[in-house]
């Protein structure tokens, strides 16, 4: 049976719980992380968060380098941290404390509470769960190299998308090693009982195996 949004993810520690109860399966929230942001800034609190421009809001209490570079669509939440030359694109969800590095660069993502992308990463079209980590360099790999629609297995069952941009899926407390490159032909798991990176060979997002995969 192919994942669904409740297998991978605590709905608790995100703000955009209400959008992902509405979705069976993780990749379908993607088309709907900017229209979500947009109505959900107007709700937030002009008393907790700054809103520097009209598509923007910014928790008083977080932290945004001054050399970073804000596109739209963009919740920045109490207590993350976004640090030097960070480029946020657009349509990016960053939940409480969570941590975006120098140089990462971020477009139509989730990131979960205390999720840290904290250096040189590239999460694009991907959601990112409670305390997901990225190696420094990891990027995900969001578009097939013959641009033609993501189709999602799991075993012998398939799922057609109809996304021509998909990225990761993280599972909370999921690790991913240095300058690897996440494509969707693994699930990434870090257990306490054995607190090492994996590779599951059951596919969550597998890609099609045909046509190489690029940013």
């Amino acid at each position: 049976m192919l994942y669904k949004v409740s297998d991978l993810f605590d709905l608790t520690h995100t703000r955009a719980a209400e959008l992902l109860e509405k979705c069976e399966y993780p990749h379908e929230v993607l088309p709907r992380i900017k229209p979500f942001i947009l109505a959900l800034g107007e709700t937030l609190p002009i008393s907790e968060f700054l809103h520097p421009s009209p598509t923007v809001w910014i928790a008083r209490d977080a932290v945004v380098a001054p050399t970073a570079c804000l596109g739209e669509c963009i919740i920045i939440d109490h207590g993350a941290e976004v640090r030097h030359c960070a480029y946020i694109r657009g349509s990016a969800l960053i939940g409480r404390d969570a941590v975006v590095g120098n140089s990462t660069e971020l477009k139509n993502v989730i990131l979960f509470d205390n999720v840290q992308v904290p250096h040189y990463n590239y999460v694009g079209d991907s959601v990112l769960g409670y305390r997901a980590h990225m190696g420094a360099g990891a990027v995900t790999s969001n578009v097939k190299g013959d641009r033609q629609p993501v189709v999602v297995h799991r075993g012998s069952e398939r799922m057609e998308t109809g996304l021509k941009k998909l990225g990761a899926m993280l599972r909370e407390a999921n690790q991913s090693i240095p300058r690897e490159v996440i494509l969707s032909d693994c699930v990434y798991e870090f257990t306490r009982e054995n607190p090492q990176i994996r590779r599951v060979p059951e596919s969550m997002l597998q890609k099609e195996k045909h046509g190489r995969d690029n940013r």
